[in-house]
């Protein structure tokens, strides 16, 4: 074991808290050990003035910290799930999943309406192509525009009235002991999250065996099982981007129960589906799920956004 394990996150709010609660459940768990968080500035955290689908998407948000773990300025990175490309770097391997907060997207309204009370026409800022397109199948005849920004800010610019209401992960929310914000929250009949979402990601080197106690306590079972079928899905779309691609996993009967989502950028085309499979391979889920959708039109719709 390392007497001083380096931490490496983003600078968000967001991300500082996660990075100090692994901090914390480290510390308690292992006394003898020191926790250094370093706070590293992405490309995504850089760029706030267009969506991350036309600069490049996910990796935006990792790329740097993962330099870092590979030249051994830290020891592990801390980074939400849902900002991993399906693949890693040579070297680097998702070291620990924790047990996950609530997974879903909820909805902020100005009024507090809810989806179904929102006017016609109304404006709901989003930056996710995801969250759009299965929002405007739900109310086609809302309008979605992109909003950027830290949670602060896109709060900020509701309150303003830019927008009638906002788009947001529940777990960031919760987390951050802001859900009395929440208006609506949104189960996967209304809206599949991203893959990931709610999860964090622990992040290590494959040959790093010094905090492999340290990995060991901080995984939870059951959420690395469901996420690691999720990511499979993503992985064989090639979902490297900011695409309309959605998984969500759980576990049931001893079964790993997948759902995924393909969808146009307009939210006209709707691809659904669901797949079962077993615990001690849900990548083999998950791949049959992404092959089933690819085999109904998947692979036209991806192929259209990617033109």
């Amino acid at each position: 074991m390392k007497k001083t394990i380096k931490i490496g996150t983003r600078g968000s709010k967001l991300a500082l808290w996660q990075a100090n609660h692994v901090k914390d459940r480290i510390e308690d768990q292992f006394p003898e050990t020191e926790v250094e968080i370093m706070t590293i500035k992405t490309t995504g955290d850089m760029i706030v003035d267009r969506p991350l689908s036309m600069v490049g998407g996910k990796g935006l948000f990792v790329k740097e910290i993962e330099k870092a773990l590979l030249e051994s300025t830290i020891d592990m990175a801390v980074h939400s799930m849902k900002d991993m490309p399906g693949e890693l770097p040579p070297g680097l391997v998702i070291g620990a999943v924790p047990a996950r907060e609530n997974p879903f997207d909820v909805l902020i309204s100005n009024n507090n309406l809810s989806l179904a009370d929102l006017p016609k026409g109304a404006r709901i800022g989003t930056s996710s192509l995801r969250r759009a397109s299965q929002i405007k199948h739900a109310r086609p005849d809302i309008e979605t525009a992109s909003i950027r920004g830290n949670l602060d800010t896109r709060l900020k610019k509701l309150a303003a009235g830019e927008f009638d209401a906002t788009l947001l992960a529940a777990a960031g929310l919760i987390r951050l002991g802001m859900k009395t914000v929440i208006t609506q929250y949104f189960d996967e009949t209304i809206m599949i999250p991203a893959v990931g979402q709610g999860a964090l990601c622990i992040e290590s080197r494959q040959e790093d065996l010094d905090i492999a106690p340290v990995l060991a306590f901080l995984n939870h079972g059951e959420t690395h099982t469901v996420v690691s079928g999720e990511r499979a899905f993503l992985r064989r779309l090639d979902g490297s981007c900011h695409i309309p691609v959605a998984c969500f996993g759980r576990l049931e009967d001893h079964r790993v129960i997948l759902t995924g989502l393909v969808a146009s950028e307009d939210g006209r085309t709707i691809l659904k589906e669901t797949v079962a499979g077993t615990p001690e391979d849900p990548q083999k889920a998950g791949i049959a799920l992404a092959e089933t959708l690819l085999s109904k039109g998947a692979d036209k719709i991806l192929e259209n956004l990617n033109s």
